[in-house]
């Protein structure tokens, strides 16, 4: 009997060994607007404030469920919390994500969910979402001195993109992409795709983030859905989803660094040694990741609308695949444009230097 108890406690002692080295991901979920400020409002009554504050607790409740998930909120009540803060609380938590949860609106009956990350605004309609969003700065104090940096009333103005916010933008993307696929292949709500948008709420972060647009209070039948409870726990239920299936995908990722692991990450980033302070432009490569997929298929044009030349690699159980392969920057850019041309809306230009990944940022200095 003690030689059974004592195994029994070597099992129970490695169980609870084994558990303690999970690791635990950290999840911040940001209900948009708050106190003063109401976001859009409709009818006079309703509140994005309300609306998005019902579904970020919801998806909160659902990922708190998970024993290795850690959910932080930017706010839990009716309360306004500047942009700047809700960043520096996902900094400060060293948080994996980082999920600003909001509603749309327009003047037409538009309808559907889109999903941003930051970046350029790829036109004037993404530019406007940005735009209102990024006008509950003038609610705030001292927001003159805090936001020196902005002027949201030009499109060009937000973006020295950070080569650590830079080196996150695949990640934040594939959380992108999972949301939309959440949001309109489970919930059949119409899919207006994944966009890229200056969010100040974004270039406050330092780890993969995105903003989740869930649909319009503006049109009259989602807005019945938005602010029903059956609608509110049917959001949560796939965003909540979402954030599951990407931490799954990005936690079995060979290469995947936490935001966090400054130490990694920084090695990473770093020009390998071996390299000399004159590198090679034939060493530089520029390509445009247009798809990733669980699927192999072939690298031929005809596999890919037409486009070519095709390479791929294995990044974990995904494939990859990219477009191109330019020596400078600026005719990465011309195969940018190629590839949004036959479709391929979230292509985005990455780097290659001695064959590693590296930021575009990094490789335009070289370049240089």
């Amino acid at each position: 009997m003690k030689i059974l108890h004592y195994f029994l406690f070597l099992a129970l002692s490695f169980s609870v060994g084994y558990a303690q080295k999970t690791p635990v991901f950290k999840v911040v979920l940001d209900a948009g607007h708050g106190g003063k400020d109401p976001g859009k409002v409709v009818n006079k009554n309703i509140y994005e404030k309300d609306v998005v504050l019902k579904i970020a607790l919801l998806v909160g409740k659902k990922l708190e469920a998970q024993p290795d998930i850690k959910v932080i909120y930017t706010r839990k009540t009716d309360v306004l919390i500047d942009l700047y803060e809700r960043g520096a609380i996902a900094n400060k938590n060293k948080a994996d994500v980082f999920v600003s949860i909001h509603c749309n609106a327009h003047e037409t009956q538009v309808e559907g969910a889109e999903t941003y990350v930051l970046g350029l605004n790829a036109n004037e309609q993404n530019f406007e979402v940005a735009k209102a969003e990024n006008s509950v700065i003038y609610m705030e104090d001292n927001y003159k001195k805090k936001y020196a940096q902005y002027n949201i009333n030009s499109p060009e103005s937000l973006i020295g993109v950070s080569i650590m916010q830079e080196e996150f933008l695949e990640q934040s993307i594939q959380l992108a992409k999972i949301v939309q696929k959440q949001l309109t292949g489970v919930m059949n709500r119409t899919n207006r795709g994944v966009r890229q948008a200056g969010f100040i709420v974004l270039h406050q972060t330092y780890m993969p983030s995105i903003l989740i647009e869930t649909a319009f209070l503006t049109n009259n039948e989602e807005r019945k859905f938005l602010t029903s409870a059956k609608g509110q726990e049917e959001f949560a239920e796939n965003i909540a989803a979402a954030i599951i299936s990407y931490k799954k995908w990005v936690q079995g990722k060979s290469s995947y660094v936490s935001p966090y692991d400054t130490s990694a990450r920084s090695s990473r980033s770093r020009t390998p040694q071996h390299s000399t302070n004159h590198p090679s432009q034939s060493d530089l490569t520029y390509k445009v990741q247009i798809s990733s997929s669980p699927k192999r298929l072939e690298a031929k044009g005809f596999n890919f609308k037409g486009l070519s030349p095709i390479s791929a690699e294995k990044d974990g159980s995904i494939f990859v695949y990219y477009y191109g392969n330019a020596k400078r920057h600026k005719d990465a850019l011309t195969l940018l444009s190629n590839a949004k041309k036959k479709g391929y809306t979230d292509a985005y230009i990455t780097a290659f230097y001695q064959g590693r990944r590296i930021t575009v940022e990094r490789a335009k200095k070289l370049e240089k």
